[in-house]
C-alpha cells in the first residue's frame, strides 16, 4: 500500500446504463425525474404459466458500436452484451482516450448476479435435445459471470486489475467500492466497475416465483412496483447494466475531465443471518452505512439523500427503513429518501451501478429522483421518500445502498466534487 494511500482522492468522471428506461444517459435520467416507469407484460417468452408475467425488460437496440465485430455479439449472452455496452457508454462519456501508453494503469470490475442465464437455458436444451456433441465451444465463456469485464477489458486494451463480484444484489455496489479501493491504493488511475444482469427469462422468473418474492400484480405492471407503500407485495424483476467511470482525482484533472461526484467511503459487511431475509432492525446494513461514513471521514448531517435499496419487498423496506433510523437517529427525519426501482424493476447484480448513476446525476444537477407509486404510505415506513414526484434541492452528499441474498450490504457514500 502506498504511503500515501488516504490522500489519493477518487472522482466519478462517466456514466453509462443499460435500462428499461432507456440505454442512453439523458433519456434514462429524463425518465426517471419524470416518474415514468419501464416495467410492462413479459414479451420475451410465454408467460403465462408463471405466477409473476411483469418485468422491466430492455428493448432491442444497436449494440454494434460497443463491439468489434457482429461474431463477437453472437458469442455473448445478454447479460454480457449490456455490460459491454454500458461501458462503452460510460467510456465515451468521460471523454478518457485510450491508447498503449495507459493500458496498464485502467482496469475493469464489472461483476453479475447471476450471469449467462439465457446460455444456460439454450444449451442445456441441446444437451437433452441432440446430446453433449452439439453442445456450443463457446457455452461456458458465455455463461460465466466474469466474462462482461473480461470481454470489455480485451476489446479496449484494459490490463489493469481485472475481476467480477458477484455477490446477488450487492454486486454492482461492491464492484465500485473494490474499484475505488483499487484507486486509493495505487493499483490503477482510472476503473470501469459496474454490474449487468439479464434474467429475464424463464428459469429466472420461474426461480423467484418459486421463492414467492415477486409482486403477482400482473393486471397493472406500471404500479407493481411500490418501494414503501403499505400494499406492495414484491419485488418486479429488471434487466440491463450499469458502468461509472472511477477515476484518480490527479489524473482526471490533467486531462480536464468532467467530473460528476466524488467517491468518499465505502461499506461492506454480512449479516451472518439468513438465505433471503434481512437481519432483524436491519441490523447489517445499518453497520454497512456506518463504515461507509467513517471510512469517508462524513458525518451523519452531510448526507443529503439515500438512494435506497428499496425493493418493494414486504420486509425489506421496513428493514431498511430501520437501518437508516439506527444510523442517523433523530437526523432521519431530515433526510431525502427515494428508490428508484419502481421505474426500472429490481436489476439485481445491476441495480448498485444504475442508482448510482442517479445519484451522481442527483449531485451535478440538485435534483433527487422520486419514489413512484407510493399512494399508500406504509405506517412502518415513515422517512420522507420523495413520493412521485423529483425534488429540486441541495444535493452535497449521498449514500447509495444495496443489499443481497445471502446477507451480503454494500454501500457507498459520495459528495459534491470540490476541487
Amino acid at each position: 500500500m502506498p504511503s500515501n494511500w488516504t490522500e489519493r482522492r477518487v472522482v466519478v468522471t462517466g456514466l453509462g446504463v443499460v435500462t428499461p428506461l432507456g440505454h442512453e444517459l439523458r433519456p434514462f435520467w429524463d425518465h426517471l425525474l419524470n416518474g415514468q416507469c419501464g416495467i410492462d407484460r413479459i414479451t420475451a417468452f410465454d408467460a403465462a404459466p408463471f405466477d409473476t408475467q411483469i418485468a422491466g425488460q430492455v428493448k432491442e437496440f444497436d449494440l454494434a458500436p460497443a463491439f468489434p465485430s457482429p461474431k463477437e455479439i453472437r458469442r455473448t449472452d445478454r447479460y454480457s452484451q449490456f455490460g459491454i455496452y454500458a461501458g462503452w457508454s460510460a467510456l465515451k462519456d468521460s471523454g478518457l482516450e485510450l491508447d498503449k501508453e495507459n493500458c496498464d494503469e485502467i482496469g475493469v470490475i464489472i461483476g453479475s448476479g447471476i450471469g449467462g442465464l439465457q446460455t444456460t437455458i439454450e444449451q442445456h436444451k441441446i444437451l437433452l435435445e441432440r446430446g453433449p456433441g452439439r453442445l456450443s465451444p463457446f457455452m461456458i465463456p458465455m455463461l460465466i459471470s466474469n466474462m462482461a469485464s473480461g470481454l470489455f477489458s480485451m476489446y479496449n486494451n484494459l490490463r489493469g486489475p481485472n475481476f467480477a463480484t458477484c455477490s446477488a444484489c450487492s454486486t454492482a455496489n461492491h464492484a465500485i467500492g473494490e474499484a475505488w479501493r483499487a484507486i486509493k491504493m495505487g493499483d490503477a488511475a482510472v476503473m470501469f466497475a459496474g454490474g449487468a444482469e439479464a434474467a429475464v427469462v424463464s428459469v429466472g422468473i420461474g426461480g423467484f416465483c418459486a421463492m414467492r418474492a415477486m409482486s403477482t400484480r400482473n393486471d397493472d405492471p406500471k404500479h407493481a412496483s411500490r418501494p414503501f407503500d403499505k400494499d406492495r407485495d414484491g419485488f418486479v424483476m429488471g434487466e440491463g447494466a450499469g458502468v461509472v467511470v472511477l477515476e484518480e482525482l490527479e489524473h482526471a484533472k490533467k486531462r480536464g475531465a468532467q467530473i460528476y461526484c466524488e467517491i468518499a467511503g465505502y461499506g461492506n459487511t454480512a449479516d451472518a443471518y439468513h438465505l433471503t431475509s434481512p437481519s432483524p432492525g436491519g441490523e447489517g446494513a445499518a453497520r454497512c452505512m456506518k463504515m461507509a461514513l467513517r471510512s469517508g471521514g462524513l458525518n451523519l448531517t452531510d448526507i443529503s439523500y439515500i438512494n435506497a435499496h428499496g425493493t418493494s419487498t414486504p420486509q425489506g423496506d421496513v428493514c431498511e427503513t430501520q437501518a437508516i433510523k439506527t444510523v442517523f437517529g433523530d437526523y432521519a427525519k431530515k433526510l431525502v429518501v427515494s428508490s428508484t426501482k419502481g421505474a426500472t424493476g429490481h436489476m439485481l447484480g445491476a441495480a448498485g451501478a444504475v442508482e448510482m448513476s442517479a445519484c451522481a446525476l442527483a449531485i451535478k444537477h440538485n435534483i433527487v429522483p422520486p419514489t413512484i407509486n407510493l399512494q399508500n404510505p406504509d405506517p412502518e415506513c415513515d422517512l420522507d421518500y420523495v413520493p412521485n414526484v423529483a425534488r429540486e434541492m441541495q444535493v452535497n452528499a449521498i449514500v447509495n445502498n444495496s443489499f443481497g441474498f445471502g446477507g451480503h450490504n454494500s454501500t457507498i457514500a459520495a459528495t459534491k466534487f470540490v476541487g
